[in-house]
């Protein structure tokens, strides 16, 4: 039988570790998000897995199908991570940049997960709940079905596109970071007007080109499905079904 055969009917037998602790999906995902932190994605092999459980590699198998389905429940948990706490009771506009932040923080806190699981469907429950969360808060500001999934689906990949942008810088090493971040304040600003004479005009402004867009491409998407909204940003009644 192939391992992920078996996870239906072993998923729920909990066997001790060589150790004498009782394996569970959680203990895995936090040793995998562990290994991932510390290694990068290359380090989640399920002999690794069974090294920092202290338990048989295979073991892993009656818990999840292979090590992508792990990933998944990983990037599941940093969803999870996002939505403790939030409520979507409020103004839509602001429960829903509120949502961004959220997602767009839990990633840059682990960036080394991020940066590979920005791109990916969990197809887990955290997900289902802030996809549902975020269309139902595009419903109550009056958009139709068909736009308010597309507008969910531009404000999600908005965030999670500069998640990954930014995650990546984070991953740099600091010797490139802080030459980026220089190259804006020397390079741009001294090039010379009579070849470059618009960069020659912001020239004061560039160095904001160092840190992040997130919040002026969310503000600006927010501020855009506002415009187009039939309910006014600062209504509070969730739409009723």
């Amino acid at each position: 039988m192939v391992p992920h055969e078996r996870v239906a009917s072993e998923r729920k037998r909990r066997r001790p570790t060589r150790s004498g602790v009782v394996l569970t999906a959680d203990m895995i995902v936090d040793s995998a998000l562990g290994l991932i932190e510390e290694h990068g994605g290359e380090a989640l092999t399920v002999r690794r897995l069974g090294a920092a459980l202290g338990a048989d590699p295979s073991a892993v198998y009656r818990y999840f199908r292979n090590t992508d389905d792990l990933f998944l429940a990983v990037a599941d948990r940093l969803i999870g991570e996002a939505l403790e706490g939030f409520s979507a009771q409020g103004p839509w506009s602001e429960r829903l940049r509120e949502l961004g932040l959220r997602v767009y923080r839990s990633a840059l806190r682990h960036p080394r997960i991020a940066a590979l699981s920005t791109s990916r469907v969990t197809r887990r429950p955290h997900e289902y709940h802030a996809v549902d969360t975020g269309i139902g808060l595009l419903l109550r500001a009056g958009f139709d079905e068909a736009a308010a999934v597309r507008h969910y689906h531009a404000f999600i990949d908005t965030v999670l596109g500069h998640a990954a942008l930014d995650a990546a810088v984070l991953r740099l090493p600091a010797a490139a970071r802080e030459g980026d971040a220089q190259a804006w304040q020397e390079a741009y600003t001294q090039l010379p007007a009579d070849t470059y004479p618009h960069l020659h005009t912001v020239r004061e402004e560039l160095p904001t080109m160092a840190g992040s867009a997130f919040e002026s491409a969310l503000d600006l998407l927010l501020e855009a499905l506002a415009a187009r909204a039939t309910t006014p940003a600062a209504d509070a009644e969730p739409r009723q079904g």
